[in-house]
């Protein structure tokens, strides 16, 4: 029995069964992030904490107790989500030492499901970024092919459930940095409707954008960390039937320019749809790129310096915005955030202006198309191209060019994460020199559950794809 090869609930059945104990299984789960090590999934694994959360799922078991929905199950948590006990650096070396009091709201559901914290993964520093080439913890590595980028800012967690190390986890997302890592990595990743998941306890970029969202090898496990978090007894939805689902194809913005096997596999995923029944819309929205442009980076930039802020105040650090960004490592984000602290911070004209008039048109812009359209989700590539090399932070060859590389892979996530709406990218296939493309769905807001049960559906179209390593 390969229990590395576990999902969420093959691992939730079996413990609850006793086919295994939780014991043995956290400790064949510890020798495979420590045969993995080079991967660079983890900033922080404490292997004693993990037996102890396993013995005691045990011996809840040994007593007869009732059994919760994740019994005895180890997730990653991605660094900058509190962490009772244990360090949370949010990747950036000014964190260290900041031990939380108490578990992230997101987090404590999790652990009162049973789950236990297997390790904080690794991440993109303050998670400013899609590569996790992480000067301070050193680079998330692509299972796939060490050489190449995770994706982020979730990298490890995408890494740790795409090697196996953990059958799921969580990720934050602010414009496709747990979608992106999901494609890149082989695996599912769903950004939830901002405001359903607590956003409390997470080191922050944006309120107004920040959401933590689940990262597995399964829709299903998808839906079920949802579920869980969301704290409802509901049923995980089951798979849609495709026949009379409208999904709306936006070839302008979201399938123009795209690497020449990532359009082959994702063309594949509409014929196969298409072949099942589903009536593909081809119909642009209206000005979402301009609309996201104009509001997306004015709100992230000037919140980041009061959410940070506040963060460090109410856990008591002796620090403020300036202060952690001075001790920064990682090129990009230093001097980023350095030039915010210094006389560049977004002018509070500029952030109203974003959040009053282009936010607020975005939003109404989707609310238009999925009305006028009729479709229930928008269909398209996650990110434009495969991963790239380790090392390609400013820019990356796409179909001949050097463009830039962090708005290039969040080219297509972006706008939906500014828009507050859902998103939910799932593996479609490998290129011929193995590494994995995602498609993604994004839907109403609120429309979470639909678009877990459509994902459900599109997976069964997809043939398997083989493990990592």
């Amino acid at each position: 029995m390969d229990v590395t090869s576990f999902t969420i609930e093959d691992a939730a059945t079996a413990l609850h069964t006793g086919r295994i104990g939780a014991e043995e299984y956290a400790r064949t789960l510890l020798d495979r992030a420590a045969q993995f090590a080079s991967l660079n999934a983890f900033i922080l694994i404490e292997p004693d904490r993990v037996i102890a959360q396993a013995r005691e799922a045990d011996a809840r078991k040994g007593r007869g107790g009732s059994l919760r929905p994740l019994h005895g199950v180890p997730l990653a948590i991605k660094d900058n989500l509190d962490t009772e006990g244990m360090e949370t650096t949010g990747g950036t070396p000014g964190l260290r030492g900041n031990v939380p009091a108490r578990n992230a709201p997101v987090v404590q559901r999790l652990v009162d499901a049973g789950a236990v914290v297997f390790g904080k993964a690794n991440m993109h520093e303050l998670a400013f970024g899609i590569t996790t080439n992480n000067r301070a913890f050193g680079p998330a590595r692509n299972p796939w092919d060490p050489e190449r980028i995770a994706g982020g800012s979730s990298g490890g967690t995408g890494v740790a459930v795409s090697a196996r190390i953990v059958p799921g986890g969580i990720g934050s997302d602010t414009g496709g940095s747990v979608r992106v890592p999901a494609a890149l990595c082989g695996i599912v990743g769903l950004r939830p409707t901002v405001g359903l998941w607590s956003q409390s306890g997470i080191v922050p970029i944006s309120h107004t954008r920040d959401t933590a969202g689940p990262m597995t090898r399964s829709v299903r496990d998808c839906a079920l960390l949802h579920r869980v978090v969301m704290d409802s007894r509901v049923p995980v939805p089951a798979a849609a039937p495709l026949r009379g689902v409208r999904l709306g194809v936006p070839r302008a913005d979201f399938w123009a320019d795209l690497e020449s096997e990532t359009q082959r596999l994702c063309e594949g995923v509409l014929e196969a749809l298409r072949a099942e029944g589903a009536v593909l819309v081809e119909a642009d929205i209206a000005d979402v790129m301009r609309l996201e442009g104009a509001s997306g980076f004015p709100i992230a930039l000037y919140e980041t310096v009061v959410d940070l802020n506040a963060y460090l105040r109410e856990h008591g650090l002796p620090m403020d915005f300036a202060a952690l960004a001075a001790k920064c490592e990682s090129p990009d984000v230093a001097g980023l955030l350095q030039g915010l602290a210094s006389g560049g911070a977004i002018p509070e004209a500029v952030y109203r202006r974003a959040m009053e008039v282009e936010r607020p048109a975005l939003q109404e812009t989707y609310r238009q198309y999925f009305a006028k359209q009729r479709v229930d989700a928008v269909i398209f590539p996650t990110t434009p191209l495969p991963a790239a090399k380790i090392g390609e932070d400013d820019t990356v060859m796409l179909n001949g060019r050097a463009v830039p590389t962090f708005p290039t892979f969040i080219r297509n996530s972006s706008p939906g994460s500014v828009a507050g709406i859902p998103g939910l990218s799932l593996p479609v296939g490998l290129t011929s020199a193995r590494l994995p493309v995602g498609i993604e769905l994004d839907g109403p807001a609120g429309s979470d559950d639909r678009l877990l049960a459509l994902g459900q559906a599109i997976e069964a179209l997809v043939a398997p794809m083989s493990a990592a390593c």
